[in-house]
């Protein structure tokens, strides 16, 4: 991760050749990026014989593609929705051409659907949706020992970011209304962590961990017409916290953009089914709450990747992003109940 570059670039026509042939897919006709992410690259590969989704890898080793890859084959075989890769001549599902780490996979029609626009029944759905996907993940996937207890954001680090990014901000020649917001912000946040410093989450409080998607939000979803088609990106798939990933979805899928707070009624209707699916407790959805909350409440990730790395992708975001920290706050013990009453 360096750059700010956002533009995905062009695969040679020799790698797409081989590609194609490796994959028996007939001949390639056309190639168009369509999503560019720090852990793969996605393109829109077009031949003879259909359209599929060429899929490039700039993270992970092979073993743990191929890992990924095994898990949505068996999660397809359980009726979940998902779009596993499709196996090349010699029957493996990630291969290495010209240095890249590539998979193909059937090209899925469908659009991403932000929760302002799913009704609190379809919101239900959603959830009930992420707690299959996490109780067949428990049985696709191989068990494994408890991690060990993490430990939360410490705020004297946080200062120390703060600090940091109004340094750097105030040093620019120019400041925009997106710098004027951010040092707001950023002085607001100083606040609330001040005020709120004796809540941060003691170690050994996080919710039971077990296999989760990793990174379930509404660009990894596909709809088509009222219901889900694909969950897509599983590059993430990993031991975790099942319920903080809940509660982190529902974060960003029941995000009102406009005035940066939840949708509480769709909130609530999707962690009821959530719980019931995953058979999660109030008392796990309560400490995921809490421990979500002071993540958000320590993150700057946005910040650091416009001021320290000079990465703009995510500006857009921050707005919405940062109110939301600065409502859940006021509005904790609301949010709170949404999820775990």
């Amino acid at each position: 991760m360096t750059g700010s570059s956002t533009a995905t670039p062009p695969l040679p026509a020799g790698t797409l050749s081989a590609v194609t042939r490796h994959y028996r897919a007939g001949e390639p006709q056309a190639c168009e990026p369509v999503a560019h992410g720090l852990l793969n690259r996605g393109y829109r590969l077009s031949t003879s014989r259909g359209e599929f989704f060429l899929k490039h890898y700039l993270d992970g080793d092979e073993a743990l593609i191929a890992r990924q890859h095994r898990a949505t084959l068996r999660l397809e075989g359980m009726g979940l929705p998902v779009a596993p890769p499709l196996p090349a001549r010699d029957g493996r599902t990630v291969t290495v051409l010209d240095g890249r780490r590539l998979a193909l996979y059937p090209w899925i029609e469908g659009r991403h659907r932000e929760g302002v626009e799913l009704s609190v029944e379809q919101s239900r759905r959603l959830g009930s949706l992420l707690g299959t996907v996490h109780t067949c993940l428990a049985r696709v996937q191989q068990a494994v020992e408890q991690p060990p207890s993490r430990e939360s954001a410490d705020p004297a680090d946080t200062h120390r970011l703060i600090g940091d990014l109004l340094g750097r901000i105030r040093q620019r020649d120019r400041r925009d209304a997106f710098d004027r917001l951010a040092e707001r912000r950023l002085a607001e946040r100083r606040e609330l962590l001040e005020r709120h410093a004796h809540r941060r989450p003691r170690a050994g409080t996080e919710p039971a961990s077990g296999w989760v998607h990793g990174d379930f939000h509404p660009l990894n979803v596909l709809y088509r017409g009222p219901e889900p088609v694909a969950i897509v990106d599983w590059d993430r798939l990993d031991v975790q916290p099942r319920a903080e990933e809940a509660v982190r979805a529902a974060a960003i899928f029941f995000l009102r953009p406009g005035c940066g707070t939840l949708d509480l009624d769709k909130v609530r209707a999707y962690a009821r089914a959530y719980r019931r699916t995953a058979r999660a407790s109030a008392g796990e959805l309560a400490a995921a709450v809490h421990r979500v909350w002071w993540e958000r409440l320590n993150d700057f990730w946005m910040l650091s990747w416009r001021y320290q790395l000079q990465d703009h992708r995510t500006d857009p975001l921050f707005p919405a992003a940062a109110a939301l920290v600065v409502w859940w706050t006021r509005e904790y013990d609301a949010v709170l109940a949404a999820f775990a009453r």
